[in-house]
């Protein structure tokens, strides 16, 4: 059997796909990971997977491209599959993508979908109203004849050593930047947070991309190893492995962290739920206001003055957290 899993946004998006994607891997010959532009890196990170298609979607992402006749029939040429998982959030439709597959001659596709899927789908299936979004891929995949194969939890390729970029001894990660500006914690905040986990004899690493550097080197100051533009997807993985504890938002390396085990603050703004969006699977402190005004919201930009769901917490709740997350593990 050849199999194709579709998840076409982020990257922590892929992430939280992994443990769906090896329950399918377990009884499929191979299985290919249709994936966007920001989800390849993950993708190529996970377990299980043999192939990777990058395909930007037209319905999908932030800045999503024009509709292109050429590069969609380019894409249903190259797929080569009997039977095909479209994985999607709890907000998004399947079809179009569903669609494609038909028109690619996939015999079998099966999704989450509310709306009437007509003959795009064999199985139409209803995700549960809470469920976190690893465990409503699971859900699917069940439905869908592949049941766990595993413990369930994140999971990523073994990460490189990375010692010779954090430097010997425990440390703690803070990665100040987020994909969305209403769920990252103020540049203050971060830079306050690194001071007081120093003072509190914390080795801190600041990590972030490279488009992120400038950020990173306020944040971590004189006080932390600036790392930002350091580290691809994988080195990050290894960073993220080697900490007692990551601060971070809700974003992707979030979600790395819990595919390595490592524990996690979560400043998280309630724009979308923490059901289900929180780590998965290990240890977490979860800090903000989760009944905010924006609560719900998916908004990109804040839409409260003064972003009083993150900019209430402060540094001092940060420690603490950490301190108990390190005491727990």
């Amino acid at each position: 059997m050849k199999a194709l899993v579709t998840r076409l946004d982020s990257f922590g998006d892929v992430l939280l796909a992994g443990p769906a994607i090896r329950a399918v891997a377990a009884r499929a010959d191979t299985v290919t990971l249709l994936c966007g532009p920001r989800g390849a890196p993950a993708a190529r990170l996970l377990p299980g997977v043999d192939d990777i298609l990058v395909w930007d979607a037209p319905w999908v992402g932030f800045d999503p491209p024009p509709v292109g006749r050429g590069e969609v029939e380019q894409l249903i040429d190259t797929i080569d599959a009997d039977t095909a998982l479209i994985l999607t959030s709890f907000h998004q439709s399947p079809l179009p993508a569903a669609l494609l597959l038909r028109l690619a001659g996939v015999g079998f596709i099966a999704a989450d979908s509310e709306d009437y899927p007509g003959s795009l789908l064999d199985v139409r299936h209803h995700r549960a109203p809470h469920a976190h979004e690893a465990e409503a891929a699971l859900d699917l995949a069940g439905a869908a004849g592949f049941p766990p194969a595993d413990d369930t939890g994140l999971r990523v390729l073994p990460p490189p050593a990375t010692a010779g970029l954090t430097g010997p001894g425990p440390y703690v990660v803070l990665h100040p930047g987020a994909s969305v500006p209403a769920r990252a914690w103020s540049p203050e905040r971060c830079a306050e947070a690194v001071r007081e986990l120093a003072a509190a004899g914390h080795r801190v690493v600041v990590t972030g991309s490279a488009g992120e550097r400038d950020l990173t080197a306020y944040v971590a100051g004189e006080h932390a190893l600036d790392l930002g533009g350091r580290t691809g997807a994988a080195e990050l993985s290894g960073v993220l492995a080697g900490a007692d504890a990551v601060v971070t938002g809700n974003t992707g390396p979030a979600h790395l962290a819990a595919a390595v085990g490592t524990p996690v603050v979560s400043l998280f703004a309630p724009v979308v739920p923490a059901e289900r969006w929180r780590p998965y699977g290990v240890p977490c402190v979860l800090l903000g206001d989760q009944d905010a005004p924006c609560a719900d919201s998916r908004a990109r930009e804040c839409p409260v003055p003064g972003h009083p769901c993150l900019d209430t917490v402060t540094a001092h709740d940060v420690v603490t957290a950490v301190e108990k997350l390190r005491g727990e593990t």
